[in-house]
This record gives C-alpha cells, sequence and structure tokens, in this order.
C-alpha cells in the first residue's frame, strides 16, 4: 500500500445531496390567552416517524424524510387526570435526497432508515428548538433518538413493507 492509499479514509457508499426543510407548521390553537392562563409546564409529547423514496428507478437516489411531531398540552389538574388544552403543535418533516453507492443489498434500509435519519437529526432538532423558542416557548431540546430501536419496531410492526425502502 502507497502512503497516498493509508492517508485516504475508505468512502461511504453514502451521500447526503441535499437537505431542506419539506414541510413545517407550528399553532397555537388558543391564541394568546394561553399565554396569560398557563400555570405549570406543559405535558409534551414527541411522535418521531422515517420515511424513505426512490426518487429514480434507474439510480439509487432516494428521498428520506424524517417527520418530528411535538404536541404540549396543559398539565391535568389532579394526578391522573385528563390533559387540558392543547398549549401548541410543532410538525416539522426535514428531508434529505441521498444517492447510495453500489450498497450491499442487506444494507439499503439501515442506511435509509436509520444512518440518515442520524445524521439529519441535529438540524431537525434545531429548527424545533428554535420554531418553539420562537413561538413564546421554552424550546424543545429533542433528545438523542435510538434509529436501530424506532427501525425495528416499524420492522415488528409492517414487517411486510419495511423492506420496500
Amino acid at each position: 500500500m502507497s502512503e497516498s492509499d493509508q492517508s485516504t479514509p475508505p468512502a461511504l457508499p453514502l451521500a447526503i445531496n441535499l437537505q431542506y426543510t419539506r414541510d413545517l407548521s407550528f399553532e397555537v390553537p388558543v391564541g394568546a390567552e394561553i399565554f396569560a392562563t398557563l400555570r405549570s409546564q406543559p405535558n409534551i409529547a414527541v411522535n418521531i416517524d422515517v420515511q424513505a423514496n426512490r426518487l429514480q428507478d434507474d439510480q439509487a437516489v432516494y428521498e428520506v424524510t424524517l417527520a418530528i411531531k411535538a404536541e404540549a398540552k396543559e398539565a391535568p389538574e389532579q394526578e391522573g387526570g385528563t390533559p387540558g388544552r392543547t398549549v401548541f403543535i410543532a410538525e416539522l418533516a426535514y428531508a434529505a435526497v441521498v444517492t447510495l453507492t453500489n450498497p450491499p443489498q442487506e444494507l439499503i434500509e439501515p442506511m435509509l432508515l436509520v444512518e440518515v435519519p442520524r445524521l439529519i437529526f441535529p438540524y431537525a432538532r434545531n429548527i424545533i428548538s428554535d420554531v418553539t423558542r420562537d413561538g413564546g416557548f421554552p424550546p424543545i431540546v429533542l433528545q438523542p433518538i435510538d434509529f436501530v430501536a424506532l427501525w425495528q419496531a416499524k420492522r415488528a410492526e409492517f414487517p411486510q413493507t419495511a423492506g420496500n425502502a
């Protein structure tokens, strides 16, 4: 092996061509009233989903979309009670267009549904944090996501469709 071969790391079979905000929505259903009546930290439920779609039949070019929905509701008046009004809803679909170069067939799905979301998650987390802060609320700081577990759960729930990335 020559010196130049040793200094060049092996190329990944994955290239992120571009990233973009596909859809972004922030809603305060009750309006300004919530700022006057909110007495405690709201309960926040976060849902995450990942979708991958092939863009070109003749090339391994895919769009991977990381969908995040954060919904905040007033805390129940009594422990175990029903949650109060919706404080805010933040929804983001953050996407990347990626090209896979000669990947082994068994790695395509994990690359699209685990590796790409892992790479774009910090950008999506920042957008959610900014939009909640700009909406007048403390920023939501999303904790790291275990995309392997998310992918495995999706495969268990929909075994026939999980491989159709």
